[in-house]
């Protein structure tokens, strides 16, 4: 009897082992959908992340402001002024506002601003020991204080594979999207964008990519634009093709189209398969330009 149970549990091992070596042999001869869920191991590099995706002299600062609800009006004038106060010190400040916003959709009350700045973080230095020992900045500074509620910096680093970043002129809006990655995929998230972007190129609406490198680390931000056309119905009708073709969308429902038929090109959906699951959190925000703003 013990003998047969033992010739017995033989059997079901060897079953069991036959049955995962054929499972194993049937995985390796075609990617299951479920390994696009999985993060790949990446390999270590003597090399940094920012310098393998970006050219490290240009830094993009984005100033968060919250601001209160009963102020937005008083805070724009107070930026707008000191914008125009910067823009006069450019000869010895190599900074460049770049946008600024006002969050429409998502977190309300809020205003982005991106500046540029030209040679590193050296200029950044240059450019904070300058205007923090302006009396008239800091005169604005102090009055800003009264309109916010809180404020947050991030220091960034432009994707090498987005389009160079150019103002737009008209009457747009931006969406920004936000994902926060699992540390250690930055590069993984790289290598897909970087094909992924080709698929949206057709409508001229991508804006801006950055990866964050000082303040909310393995933060990146996916900026796209967005036509928003003041026109009668039957003109729009018109030229729809035409600004689709060299604009964007023209309104929030024509995005939502143009968004869903990325769907249906080919690569679109494997390249978002994989880069799903690097993402820890994600947000969406709507933006308007202030009227200060140099893109439009």
């Amino acid at each position: 009897t013990n003998q047969a149970q033992s010739l017995k549990s033989i059997f079901y091992i060897s079953l069991l082992s036959f049955s995962a070596l054929s499972t194993t042999a049937s995985c390796k001869d075609s990617e299951s959908w479920f390994s696009k869920l999985l993060v790949r191991k990446i390999e270590p590099t003597k090399e940094p992340h920012s310098r393998m995706l970006s050219d490290k002299e240009i830094i993009y600062a984005l100033h968060t402001h919250n601001v209160r609800p009963d102020s937005m009006s008083n805070y724009l004038n107070n930026y707008k002024t000191t914008v125009a106060l910067i823009n006069d010190k450019k000869a010895n400040l190599s900074c460049d506002l770049v946008a600024s916003w006002t969050v429409q959709v998502g977190d309300m009350d809020q205003c982005l601003h991106l500046w540029k700045y030209t040679g590193g973080f050296e200029k950044i230095d240059q450019a904070k020991e300058d205007l923090w020992n302006d009396p008239e900045y800091l005169s604005l500074m102090h009055e800003r204080s009264k309109f916010l509620r809180s404020r947050h910096l991030q220091y960034l680093l432009a994707f090498s594979y987005w389009p160079q970043i150019a103002s737009r002129p008209g009457k747009n809006i931006y969406e920004m999207r936000s994902y926060r990655l699992t540390p250690g995929t930055m590069i993984e998230w790289g290598n897909n964008w970087a094909r992924a972007i080709n698929y949206r190129k057709h409508n001229n609406e991508a804006f801006a990519g950055f990866f964050s490198q000082i303040g909310r680390l393995y933060n990146v931000h996916h900026i796209w634009c967005t036509y928003w056309l003041f026109m009668p119905p039957f003109i729009v009708i018109y030229i729809h093709i035409l600004i689709s073709l060299v604009t964007g969308y023209k309104s929030l429902q024509d995005r939502k189209e143009t968004r869903e038929a990325s769907w249906r090109t080919p690569g679109w959906d494997e390249c978002v398969a994989y880069t799903v699951p690097l993402i820890r959190d994600m947000h969406c925000r709507v933006l308007a330009p202030t009227e200060f703003s140099p893109t439009q």
